[in-house]
This record gives C-alpha cells, sequence and structure tokens, in this order.
C-alpha cells in the first residue's frame, strides 16, 4: 500500500479492507479487526465466507462472484459472527481492480441502525393491533348505540302533539326529534365507515357542499339557534368534490361547533364558507371570528390529538385532528392562519 495511505487506512474509524479474488483479507485495518474481535492474523488466515453469519453466505457469495467479474459492489448488507459470537450488520461499498486481482472495501457498522428499524417495525405492529381493537371498538359502539336512539325517536313518535297545548313544548320535542334523526345518520355513516378496511382504497361519492351544510346544520339547529350564529356561505367556485360523505359531514360539524364552542364572549360567531376552484386547484375556505389562537406558540400543534388551547371543560382536543386525519387520508392538506381574537381561517386543498 502507498506509504502516504496508511495513516488514512489506520486511523479511519469505518472498516476498510483489501481482500483478493481468492476470497481471503489481505489486509484490514484497526476498525474491523476491534469490531470482529479477531486478529488480523486470524482473520487473514480463514475464507472471508467462514466470518460471514451462514444464512448470509450463499447470498454474498452471488454478489462476491459479481465483484470478481468487474461489477462494483454498493448498498449491500450481510451480517458478520465476531469472536464474541456477537452478530453485527455491515453495508459494503467494494470497488474490484481487476489488473491487481484485488478488491478495495469500506464497511459501515449498521447494526444500531437495523436495531432501531426492527424496533420500529414492532412499534408498528402494535399499533396496527391497536387500531385494530379500536376499530372493532368503534364499529360496535356505533352499533350499539342505534338501538337507543331509535328508541328515542319512537317515544318522540308516541307523544300526541295535539294535546300539548303550549307551543314551545311542541318546538323542543321537534328539535329532540331532528337531533335525534342526525345522531342515528351520524352513527349508521359511521358503522359504514368502518366497515370499510382501507379508507385510502374505498370508492368516493360525489358530494354536494351545500347539501351536506344543511345536513349538519339541522342536526346541530338548537346550538346554532341559541349561539346566534351567521353563516356567510358561497359555494358557486366549487359545488361538489369526490369525497367520503361521513368525513366531510365530520369536517363540518367540528369545525362549526368549534367556531361556537370558542366564539368570543361579546361578539357572536359569524362563520364563512367559500369553495374555489383555479388552475386545477379545488380550495375550501373555512373562517370564523371567534378565539383565534396565538400561532406562535401553538399552531405546530393545533392539529394534534388531545390538545386543549382555550381551558374550555367540554374541550377534548379530538375535533381538529380528526378534521386534519380526515383531509389528509384522502389525499389533501390543510393549513390554519390565526391570531389571538381575531378568528381563525382553515383552507383546504384537495387531491387534484
Amino acid at each position: 500500500m502507498n506509504l502516504q495511505l496508511e495513516p488514512f487506512f489506520d486511523l479511519s474509524m469505518d472498516c476498510l479492507c483489501i481482500a483478493n479474488y481468492e476470497g481471503y483479507f489481505a489486509k484490514i485495518n484497526p476498525a474491523f479487526v476491534e469490531l470482529l474481535g479477531y486478529s488480523e492474523e486470524e482473520l487473514s488466515s480463514k475464507p472471508i465466507s467462514e466470518f460471514i453469519y451462514d444464512k448470509d453466505r450463499e447470498r454474498t457469495a452471488a454478489y462476491r462472484k459479481n465483484l470478481t467479474n468487474n461489477v462494483p459492489l454498493v448498498n449491500f448488507e450481510n451480517r458478520y459472527v465476531c469472536k464474541s459470537g456477537e452478530l453485527v450488520w455491515l453495508h459494503w461499498t467494494s470497488i474490484p481492480v481487476e489488473n491487481e486481482q484485488l478488491i478495495y472495501a469500506i464497511a459501515k457498522d449498521v447494526t444500531h441502525k437495523k436495531e432501531l428499524e426492527n424496533e420500529r417495525i414492532g412499534h408498528l405492529g402494535q399499533l396496527y393491533e391497536v387500531n385494530k381493537k379500536l376499530k372493532q371498538l368503534n364499529y360496535a359502539t356505533s352499533h350499539d348505540l342505534r338501538s337507543p336512539v331509535n328508541n328515542l325517536i319512537s317515544m318522540v313518535d308516541l307523544i300526541d302533539l295535539s294535546k300539548i297545548e303550549d307551543e314551545e313544548t311542541r318546538e323542543i320535542l321537534h328539535f329532540i326529534r331532528l337531533s335525534a334523526e342526525g345522531l342515528k345518520t351520524s352513527l349508521n355513516s359511521s358503522v359504514d365507515a368502518l366497515k370499510q378496511k382501507d379508507i385510502s382504497n374505498e370508492k368516493l361519492e360525489e358530494i354536494s357542499f351545500n347539501a351536506i351544510l344543511r345536513k349538519v346544520q339541522n342536526s346541530i339547529s338548537t346550538l346554532i339557534r341559541k349561539a346566534g350564529a351567521e353563516f356567510q356561505v358561497d359555494f358557486l367556485g366549487l359545488e361538489s368534490i369526490p369525497f367520503n360523505a361521513a368525513y366531510m359531514e365530520s369536517i363540518f360539524l367540528n369545525l362549526i361547533t368549534n367556531s361556537i364552542k370558542y366564539a368570543r364572549p361579546d361578539v357572536l360567531p359569524v362563520i364563512s364558507i367559500i369553495t374555489d376552484q383555479k388552475n386545477g386547484e379545488k380550495t375550501f375556505t373555512y373562517s370564523d371570528n371567534g378565539l383565534g389562537f396565538d400561532m406562535e406558540k401553538v399552531g405546530h400543534l393545533i392539529f394534534n390529538l388531545n390538545q386543549k388551547f382555550h381551558g374550555n371543560e367540554d374541550s377534548k382536543g379530538v375535533g381538529l385532528y380528526l378534521v386534519y386525519n380526515h383531509v389528509t387520508s384522502l389525499g389533501g392538506s390543510i393549513s390554519v392562519d390565526s391570531a389571538v381574537n381575531k378568528g381563525t381561517t382553515f383552507t383546504i386543498k384537495f387531491k387534484a
């Protein structure tokens, strides 16, 4: 070896080696010796294949054959057995020099990376099982709740309104039935959605923004009336979109109820909803005049699970998390712009 390169070879923290075409180490640097635990003499006295983990030998031999045919090897990983019996993962870059009948190689120890990867896969497996159980629980809950809701509707229907003279009481019963019908519809939609194995693969339907809005408004009509909420709606730019109907209902429901829940105490809530389509980009812009957020402090947390920003006891920290997941799971994106006591604007861009 060139004497000028000797310090580089000896001091490198990566594993460097030179192997001959017969399959033996011709030279190996101290980092490689330290990693494997064998002396340089031990490593040079046996074929390289004997140090390779037996399950990786056949695969390694096939790639080594390409090296001796003057084909460089990059991004190859295999396992070596240390003198202690421990396995280490090595990531190789090897260059053959045919006229010298030698192979110059660099190996990086990626054992820790492999362990993290296996741990990540294990966690993903656990999350998959947890998610599957949660889906089953959600399905059972949505399914089982339909019976008492149906009973509630039936009991309201049994009331003889002709015997009730008080107009306010009759109106309250009417709104109870509307709310129960809305809950029943939502539960049915949840059951239908949960039956799908993979929401990203389910068939989308052309949904009308106006129809979904009216449906949601009817389901929470009492809440809207008590809050004195005003709606400014313009769907002329984009009247419909291929989407999941249950998801769009949830988006409207969570955004509207948040606007009412977090309205400024001295100002009636004003909700603006505008859709548009320009240059192939389909957008949905939702704004209110509520409490808003301090974007510098909490902007990065708004769509996270279990985040609460206004100390409202009724807040569960779930609504905006659901909105974000409904949009992104179908290939869209959502952004937020807000300021304290100046309201909030959510901009949804649908998948093209």
